[in-house]
């Protein structure tokens, strides 16, 4: 397990998404810790003091892979007073302090899986995405869903894997549609009812669930009903 560090990081460059969402990518004054997948950091917006505490600080999830450990990338929507704060603050040169790594909402390798990705939960999933490779023998479904499908902003890594992984099934979901329904779009939340089908062999499988409470509470429960045991559902509590 890799030892918890506190590093400085320079803010290199903010994506606005649009929807008061948000990527930013960090240089950290040197070389990231190693993580896992699915790990998440803490950030911190005010000046930290070795001497002193850690400040105010909030949970993301690490997006960006753990080969380059030069680079760090966060997804975030600003709907509360810390990432509003953010969303005021932060600036391209900045500095903010992140503490990392922490979590074990790691994606086994052992079993067929199935994630659940509500808006910036995929943010849980993109490093495990973007590590697989043509020779993963697991059957692995993606159920992303996000608000209009211009917030799919992982798609294109999404994407990606999937045309280089033919073990990797993905159904995209967007609640206000701009438009007809694209190819393996779904109108309206994630649901397990419309990805049921297409697991290869549901009670066998592995669930994680990232996103907002509404949907960590709602799959999960559509999951128990459809017979899944509680031990086989790993919910990734970001909020």
């Amino acid at each position: 397990m890799a030892t918890t560090q506190k590093l400085s990081c320079r803010v290199e460059r903010i994506v606005r998404h649009g929807g008061r969402v948000y990527t930013v990518e960090l240089r950290p004054e040197r070389p990231a810790p190693v993580f896992r997948p699915g790990q998440f950091l803490h950030l911190a917006l005010d000046p930290y003091d070795a001497t002193g505490f850690w400040p105010e600080s909030r949970v993301f999830s690490i997006a960006s892979s753990p080969a380059d450990r030069h680079r760090l990338s966060i997804t975030y929507s600003a709907v509360g007073r810390f990432t509003t704060r953010m969303e005021a603050e932060l600036v391209p040169g900045g500095e903010v302090w992140v503490k990392m790594p922490y979590g074990d909402f790691v994606v086994t390798q052992s079993a067929d899986v199935v994630l659940f990705a509500g808006g910036t939960g995929i943010t849980a999933f993109t490093a495990f995405l973007d590590g697989l490779t043509p020779a993963s023998s697991q059957s692995i479904h993606l159920a992303y869903g996000a608000r209009t499908r211009s917030l799919l902003i992982y798609r294109d890594l999404v994407e990606r894997s999937a045309r280089t992984v033919p073990s990797l099934d993905v159904s995209y979901f967007v609640e206000e549609p701009e438009g007809q329904a694209h190819e393996r779009e779904t109108i309206g939340r994630v649901s397990v009812a419309a990805v049921w089908p297409r697991i290869r062999r549901p009670r066998e499988a592995e669930y994680y669930i990232s996103g907002p409470p509404a949907m960590l509470r709602g799959v999960s429960e559509d999951l128990r009903g459809q017979g899944v045991a509680a031990k086989a559902i790993h919910i990734d509590a970001w909020e």
